[in-house]
């Protein structure tokens, strides 16, 4: 007869309940550190991919190959902000002062709209004598930017927090074994070759969401700039610059980049031209998520679109502007740990025990004892092994 299973103490799932609801309340208490953490980890295996192909490929002490991948790293940022930042801050400049004349013609258009449409003059602050529509637009926005001021002083944070991260992920990539292994001590030692499995996957999945990026922020921005120099459209770097960054936020990056160019060219009543900025958004975008995502990403990074929406909107709404940058590659880590762990292990019944060894076992046979024929008393194999020794 099959003994009955027993049923789990309820002091038991009490200690489990609290340990949780107490594990989930530090991680809402800390959420901020750990985020930084999180971003450190991001930068350390990017420095840590530098650093191990160096001292591949020239046999570096791994000291001198990190030493050099960041500083490598921070001239390559000098260099790139050399070159780009000036003209981009020049078009951007220029674009500031042809501002108050597209906005006087938007004015005239949108007034144009109240008088054919009187509802809307219920939405839009109505003009007075010397102040149109976007001056009352304008002074609104002062005085919501007035109480935006005693935040000036949280740069001094910020400062702070990108210092922190810094250096915590020049640790990180320095000894990163260190911190794996210290990591994978606190797993139960049946388990632990599965930990070292998984940690190991999420950081092919982590790194390879880093190349992507950066392979696709540099295609989408040097191709926008390039299609809108062609298409003889004013602060082409600057909407190219914006495009390259936008990347960083999925869905919503790729709408914003797309429209705000076409709606500039749009707002100077040239439609051919804005419909043509319009379609080299929609090109770009599509050769960039049809060849570039999959040729770096799609092995590893597999997070369908509307994951990939909800992290975004659910990052924004917990962490604000810093969550949009990491929403992508905290779901994918998320995604890696639930197939891996819960489907895998639980669902699937593969259990948590490691069936396969990380190497093949070898055995050490006399030469020539494996190809003699077996003798007429039929001594087993292990037996002439232990003959021959």
């Amino acid at each position: 007869m099959t003994p009955l299973p027993r049923r789990p103490s309820p002091y038991a799932v009490l200690t489990v309940a609290v340990a949780v609801v107490l594990v989930l309340w530090f991680v809402y208490s800390t959420a901020e550190v750990l985020l930084l953490l999180f971003l450190a980890l991001l930068l350390s295996l990017y420095l840590g991919a530098i650093t191990d192909f160096l001292c591949r490929r020239w046999r570096w002490p791994r000291p001198l190959g990190l030493l050099a991948a960041v500083l490598f790293s921070l001239a390559a940022a000098a260099g790139l902000a050399a070159v780009v930042i000036p003209p981009v801050l020049a078009q951007f400049e220029g674009l500031l002062r042809t501002l108050p004349a597209l906005m006087d013609r938007w004015e005239a258009q949108l007034l144009g709209l109240v008088r054919r449409y009187p509802l809307l003059g219920d939405v839009l602050p109505q003009p007075t004598p010397g102040h149109g529509v976007f001056e009352g637009l304008l002074g609104r926005l002062g005085t919501w930017l007035g109480g935006l001021f005693p935040y000036v002083f949280s740069g001094l944070h910020l400062v702070i927090d990108l210092v922190s991260v810094l250096v915590m992920s020049i640790y990180l990539a320095a000894r990163p074994r260190l911190y794996r292994e210290g990591l994978v001590a606190l797993i139960p030692p049946l388990h632990r070759e599965l930990a070292r499995d998984i940690l190991a996957e999420l950081g092919a999945t982590l790194r390879s969401w880093i190349v992507g990026l950066l392979l696709s922020m540099l295609f989408l921005g040097v191709c926008t700039w390039l299609g809108l120099v062609l298409l003889r459209v004013p602060y082409a770097l600057a909407f190219g610059v914006f495009t390259g960054v936008a990347v960083v936020v999925p869905f919503f990056g790729t709408i914003v980049s797309t429209a705000l160019p076409a709606i500039f060219v749009l707002g100077t009543g040239d439609l051919v031209r804005g419909l043509l900025v319009l379609l080299l958004g929609v090109v770009v975008h599509l050769i960039e998520a049809n060849v570039i995502h999959p040729l770096v990403m799609e092995r590893q990074v597999r997070v369908p679109p509307v994951l990939s929406i909800l992290s975004v909107l659910v990052m924004a709404k917990l962490l604000g502007a810093i969550g949009l940058l990491v929403a992508l590659p905290i779901t994918a880590s998320v995604i890696v740990l639930l197939r891996r762990i819960y489907v895998q292990r639980l669902l699937e019944g593969r259990g948590f025990r490691r069936r396969r060894r990380p190497e093949p076992l070898v055995v050490p046979v006399p030469a020539g004892l494996l190809t003699q024929p077996l003798p007429d008393d039929g001594a087993s194999v292990p037996a002439r092994l232990e003959a021959a020794r």
